[in-house]
């Protein structure tokens, strides 16, 4: 069931990106003169193909704009050359991805009562297109060459520059018009966000209608979403920040995480353990527990009207999975086959992640495997030998049943937070109670498609990694 209800999904947000990449393109075309198509690869989508969609959403949440009209905020006829940044923007939406975040504000906004497409998608294609921004973000910060097994965003315009014979460096050009392509992601972002939470036109005169949601939880949505902008943003800095300070003083060291004299006969004393396990527990929070899934869940929820007392226990259930999900992304990092994960493994090592399973291995190793652990860590050049040397490190140390450890117990809490949702919430479809008392058939069945989608969550991820 989960696994029909996430394609289902994704078939949805599919056509929803396509109408509104079409828009985009409608709008930027007269604009954009001749250097359009002269661009090497410009205008063309993942499929090698142009990308194609409806004139609008399923709702009709994306309309292309009119350029004349002076009174459309979309206008765009004071800006040349978008093409391209448009293109390059639904290339890497176009591969695809898990569409986790979306689906969580998607269908809790359904298990919460929520019936409008018209008013879910551009919501859920807003969180969509921030973990677009911010993926292409972090593969420049994290010197990623891959991203969904395909070029990154910055290693794709390197490349079109040095094809198109371009002056300067390729690879500040392909840096450069990344973070363009990131900040037009999450300029994206906020307009459909804004257009989830506007005021409706009815459909024969244009005149405003009532607003989508209330005042207030329009206030609640606007605070969620900038809360959930932020505390990625800062969990990004403190990952950043514990990396570069967990390399120690010595300049030269290629990769140790610990200071060296921590590297001897005995694990790192007692107070800088924790210490260091309080800073991941605030990374994960802030990166994965709130923005992966506990706040587009409260999205989905507020956009919905989902009482106080239900919103409590999907927020419990959220920041729980959120965490989960990361910690096993940490693990299929260092184990996982890149041909689901899209990366190369032990990329997360080359890069210098420094993540609880690394911490628990320097924690509970010996001398011998936490000093392998630690020359590994930020090693560019490490070979598939070699991690695979770190991985029996990481299982003999017990790292890895840890970490395992971690996600049972994260998903255990987050089962215990959807058995506490109130009797009388569309939950009560998975956690007993009649699915149809008080609500029509077809609502009832929206609502038990929510609720299944996450407790099918759980099952999923449990499996996941196994």
């Amino acid at each position: 069931m989960f696994g029909r209800l996430i394609e289902g999904f994704r078939g949805r947000l599919d056509r929803e990106i396509a109408a509104f990449l079409a828009a985009k393109r409608a709008a930027a075309a007269p604009l954009a003169g001749p250097e359009a198509s002269a661009w090497p690869g410009g205008g063309v989508a993942a499929g090698g193909g142009p990308v194609s969609g409806r004139p609008a959403g399923p709702g009709g949440a994306v309309q292309p704009t009119d350029p004349t009209d002076p009174t459309d905020p979309t206008d765009l006829t004071e800006l040349t050359g978008l093409t391209p940044l448009i293109d390059g923007v639904g290339r890497l939406i176009a591969q695809g991805g898990k569409r986790l975040r979306p689906a969580l504000v998607y269908y809790t906004y359904r298990a919460c009562g929520g019936r409008s497409e018209e008013q879910v998608l551009p919501l859920a294609l807003a969180t969509e297109l921030l973990h677009t921004y911010l993926l292409i973000h972090d593969d420049i910060m994290d010197h990623a060459e891959v991203r969904r097994g395909q070029p990154a965003a910055h290693v794709r315009f390197r490349d079109l520059h040095r094809a198109g014979g371009l002056r300067g460096d390729a690879d500040d050009f392909g840096r450069s018009v990344a973070i363009l392509l990131g900040d037009l992601a999450h300029t994206w972002a906020v307009e459909l966000f804004t257009a989830a939470t506007a005021r409706r036109r009815d459909p024969s005169g244009g005149v405003a209608a009532a607003p989508a949601v209330s005042p207030h939880d329009a206030a609640e949505l606007s605070r969620c979403f900038s809360a959930m902008c932020e505390e990625v943003i800062g969990g990004q800095y403190l990952e950043y920040l514990l990396a570069h300070r967990a390399a120690g003083d010595g300049a030269e060291a290629k990769a140790p995480p610990l200071p060296q004299a921590a590297l001897g006969a005995a694990p790192a004393a007692g107070g800088d353990e924790r210490r260091r396990e309080a800073e991941l527990l605030r990374v994960l929070r802030l990166k994965s527990g709130r923005y992966t899934a506990e706040r587009p869940i409260q999205l989905g929820a507020l956009l919905a009207g989902a009482p106080r007392e239900a919103r409590a226990e999907l927020s419990r259930y959220g920041s729980a999975v959120g965490e989960a999900f990361q910690l096993q992304d940490d693990l299929l990092g260092v184990f996982g086959d890149p041909a689901v994960t899209g990366k190369p493994v032990g990329d997360d090592l080359r890069e210098g992640k420094f993540t609880f399973l690394i911490h628990h291995a320097l924690a509970r190793g010996g001398a011998a495997d936490r000093q392998l652990v630690a020359a590994a860590l930020g090693n560019a050049e490490l070979t598939a030998a070699e991690v695979a040397r770190v991985q029996q490190a990481l299982e003999r140390t017990g790292a890895r049943r840890a970490v395992t450890a971690m996600v049972a117990e994260r998903l255990a809490t987050a089962r215990r937070a959807l058995a506490a949702l109130p009797p009388t919430f569309g939950l009560a479809a998975v956690y007993p109670a009649d699915p149809e008392a008080g609500a029509s058939r077809a609502a009832a069945a929206a609502q038990r498609e929510g609720a299944l989608f996450l407790s099918g969550l759980l099952d999923f991820l449990w499996e996941r990694e196994r």
